[in-house]
C-alpha cells in the first residue's frame, strides 16, 4: 500500500515520536508513506466563514500536491485530520468555492507546475491511520505482527473531540460510542479500560487565553483515569496528548491528587508490542516518564 503523507507542523517538532513511531509501524506493516515533498501547515482548524475562501488554501494546496502521489492523503493530527477532510469536503459540494480556490491556486502555484494543467475537485481521499489498520489491514493482521504481547497493561483510549465530530462530516466512528481504538488496543493484547471521559475534549483550544479553562477540563480526564485504574492513557492528538501530560505534571507538583497515568500516542504502543527498540519510541520526550510504568510491567 503506497500513500501520499502528511505529517503536520506538530509532529515534526512536539510530537515528533508520534511521527517516528508511526513511520516504524507503516513500515512494518508493508505500508508505504511518501511524505509530500513541500508542505506548509494545514491551518489547524477548519475556517467557519462561508463567504470566504482563504481559509481553505492551505488545506487545499496539500491535498492537490497530494494527488501525484496517491488518491489517499493519510495523516495523523486529530486537528490536521479534521482540517483536511472538511476543507475536502466543501470543494466536493461548493462548486462556487472550488474554482475560487483552483483560480487563486493556479495563480500561485511554484514554477514547476504548469498553470493551465492544474486542477483540484476534491478526489484525493483524507484518511487516517487508524482507519487504515480497521479497513485496509485489518486487526488480525495487526495481531500478527505482535512480538510483545501487552498483555494485562490496563489502558485507557482517549479519542478527544476533533477526531470524531462532526460526524456527519468526519465520518470515522461512532462519535460517542467510537470503537476503533479499543479494537487496535486489543489486537496488541492491552486490557482495555471502558473509559467515560473519551470522547470530551481537553480544552487545548483554550490553553492560551482561557487556560484556567483548559486546566479544569484536563483535570476532569485525568481524575476519571487515574480512578478507574488506568496504567496508560493513549490517545492520536498532539494537543491532547501535550495539554494532558502538562497539566497532569502541574498537578502532580502542585496537590499529587491523583495517580500518575502516562498519555501515550496509539503508535507507541504498537511500536512497543511490535518490538522496537527503546530509541524508536520517544519515550523521553514526556513529561510524564512512561518508562518506570512500562519496566514495571515487564515491556
Amino acid at each position: 500500500m503506497r500513500l501520499a503523507y502528511y505529517p503536520g507542523c506538530t509532529l515534526a517538532s512536539k510530537a515528533k515520536a508520534f511521527d517516528q513511531t508511526a513511520r516504524w509501524v507503516a513500515q512494518k506493516l508493508d505500508i508505504e508513506l511518501v511524505e509530500l515533498p513541500e508542505w506548509q501547515c494545514c491551518g489547524g482548524l477548519m475556517p467557519q466563514v462561508t463567504d470566504a475562501v482563504m481559509g481553505l488554501l492551505a488545506p487545499i494546496r496539500i491535498l492537490a500536491d497530494a494527488q501525484s502521489i496517491s488518491d489517499k492523503l493519510m495523516t495523523l493530527c486529530s486537528f490536521c485530520y479534521n482540517t483536511l477532510k472538511r476543507a475536502n469536503l466543501v470543494i466536493q459540494q461548493d462548486a462556487e468555492r472550488r474554482q475560487k480556490v483552483v483560480d487563486f491556486l493556479r495563480e500561485t502555484r511554484a514554477p514547476k507546475v504548469s498553470d493551465e494543467n492544474f486542477q483540484y475537485d476534491g478526489s484525493v481521499r483524507v484518511v487516517h491511520l487508524l482507519e487504515i489498520l480497521r479497513d485496509d489491514i485489518g486487526f488480525d493482521n495487526v495481531r500478527q505482527k505482535v512480538v510483545r504481547p501487552l498483555t494485562g497493561v490496563r489502558v485507557a483510549p482517549y479519542y478527544g473531540c476533533l477526531l470524531l465530530r462532526p460526524p456527519k462530516e468526519i465520518g470515522l466512528d461512532d462519535p460517542e460510542e467510537p470503537t476503533v481504538m479499543e479494537q487496535l488496543l486489543e489486537a496488541l493484547g492491552c486490557d482495555v479500560v471502558d473509559f467515560p471521559r473519551k470522547v470530551e475534549c481537553c480544552g487545548s483550544f483554550m490553553i492560551v487565553n482561557r487556560p484556567e479553562i483548559a486546566a479544569q477540563c484536563s483535570a476532569t480526564i485525568l481524575r476519571s483515569a487515574s480512578q478507574i485504574g488506568a496504567q496508560l492513557l493513549v490517545t492520536s492528538c498532539p494537543l491532547c496528548q501535550f495539554n494532558l501530560d502538562w497539566q497532569q505534571m502541574r498537578m502532580l507538583e502542585s496537590n499529587g491528587e491523583i495517580t500518575p497515568v502516562p498519555v501515550l500516542y496509539f503508535t507507541q504502543l504498537m511500536a512497543l508490542a511490535m518490538g522496537a527498540e527503546p530509541f524508536v519510541l520517544g519515550f523521553e520526550h514526556h513529561l510524564v516518564d512512561p518508562r518506570p510504568a512500562v519496566m514495571e510491567l515487564g515491556l
